[in-house]
């Protein structure tokens, strides 16, 4: 005989889903324990910097190319690795980046949830890892642009070009292996050293407790030694103010403004890893502009504009106005005309120490121009009698090693110091690549 099934009412018959587990997935940055600060120390015949963490990096931003699938899955590959291998890692992205990946991956994704209050990424970063071409490191680096001291980058190559990035993605289990345990003891003082081991990994469905004390003792095995630490280039950065003709400081606000700071507000000075450009934009006319260093006058500048580029910036828009390469190890700032009515006009290399003032003279024929840090356009230009003044950001040396400066993680097992500039010349950019010829 068969039993008839007794029907529920509709209200039971719909299973009832609660989200609050997915929305643990996202959480707020301030909850992460406070940045560890590396040391960058000088090694005998390397002119790279050694990286040295005083203990295992905790927190890790990263950064990716918008509108790229596989860049978004090599992001959630490397960090499902990562959480997994090393269990005290915890994941920062931005609030977009966060919204689109929270469920994707297993483990909390924090981000700044107070859109309205200032930016906590640079005070919570101690790693960034970037998943894109030059331009993702340059947005990467503008997450810095009002501190002094910028966290290290580890770019994987998987953008157009790449000149600036290091890394192949396939071999993104040994670079992080090198950045994570760069300045770890040795195997044998890690056994003669009483530490607490590492927490467990994240739990389904948990909210895991950060801990603020991590170290390398459940990491066996992957000791690289105190000779073998992670390899930085200190990369230079222009010091940007903007004044208007009376010599009041006008707020730097670009048409992406700066995260580090808070709505409604300016800051002092910006930092540019590549360049700051003066354009005539869409006016017909060509820019006047008076050109001072160290506050003695230069020259009248006639052309479409005018450009100021560290040594990283001299292969990007300087490099198509007919600047000079420079090596990113030579300290120095780039003078590039753009397009200028004399042909005498050429190139200058400036020491990084010198201060570049660019004034829109009174006979510019348009009332204004445009002002681009990094490829970020400012609103509402520069007008007449304005001033640009750029510097070279100022490293600071002490007992620790060297501070100031983007910090990039090279690749290792590089003999002589190699940083792969030469490389990057003659693979990526061509230098002197002969005409109807193949190499």
């Amino acid at each position: 005989m068969k039993v008839p099934r007794r029907k529920l009412p509709p209200a039971l018959r719909r299973r009832r889903f609660t989200s609050s587990a997915r929305r643990l997935l996202i959480r707020d940055i301030v909850e992460l324990p406070d940045r560890i600060h590396p040391s960058y120390r000088e090694t005998r015949n390397n002119d790279l910097l050694s990286l040295q963490w005083p203990s295992p990096p905790r927190n890790v931003l990263l950064v990716k190319k918008d509108c790229s699938q596989p860049a978004t899955n090599a992001l959630i590959e490397f960090a499902e690795h990562i959480t997994s291998t090393y269990p005290s890692i915890s994941l920062i992205c931005e609030v977009p980046l966060a919204e689109s990946l929270h469920d994707r991956v297993s483990v909390p994704i924090f981000t700044d949830l107070a859109a309205s209050s200032p930016s906590v990424l640079y005070t919570k970063t101690d790693l960034v890892t970037t998943f894109g071409g030059d331009g993702t490191i340059l947005h990467a680096s503008s997450l810095f642009s009002a501190t002094h001291s910028v966290s290290p980058i580890l770019s994987f190559t998987m953008g157009t070009l790449g000149f600036l990035g290091e890394w192949k993605f396939t071999d993104y289990k040994r670079a992080f292996r090198e950045v994570y345990m760069s300045g770890a003891p040795s195997e044998r003082d890690a056994i003669l050293e009483d530490r607490p081991k590492v927490p467990k990994p994240f739990e389904e469905n948990a909210i895991p407790a950060v801990d603020p004390e991590p170290d390398w003792s459940a990491i066996r095995g992957k000791s690289l030694g105190p000779q073998r630490s992670a390899r930085i280039l200190l990369r230079n950065r222009l010091k940007v103010g903007i004044f208007s003709s009376t010599g009041e400081r006008i707020p730097l606000t670009l048409s992406q403004k700066p995260p580090s700071s808070p709505p409604n507000t300016s800051i002092p000075d910006i930092h540019a890893l590549n360049e700051v450009l003066i354009h005539r934009g869409a006016d017909p006319h060509l820019t006047i502009i008076d050109v001072l260093v160290n506050k003695r006058f230069l020259t009248e500048a006639v052309a479409d504009g005018m450009i100021i580029s560290t040594p990283t910036g001299s292969t990007a828009y300087s490099l198509s106005s007919g600047g000079s390469i420079i090596h990113p190890l030579v300290s120095s700032l780039l003078l590039t005309p753009i397009c200028p009515r004399s042909l005498s006009f050429r190139p200058l290399i400036l020491p990084a120490n010198v201060e570049i003032v660019l004034r829109l003279s009174e006979k510019n024929r348009g009332r204004s121009v445009e002002v681009s840090v990094d490829g970020m356009r400012r609103h509402g230009g520069l007008e007449v009698g304005g001033e640009v003044r750029v510097t070279g950001e100022e490293f600071d040396r002490n007992k620790e090693g060297w501070r100031g400066g983007v910090p990039c993680i090279m690749r290792g097992g590089q003999s002589g110091g190699d940083d792969g500039w030469v490389g990057g010349l003659n693979g990526l950019l061509k230098f002197n690549y002969p005409f109807g010829e193949e190499r």
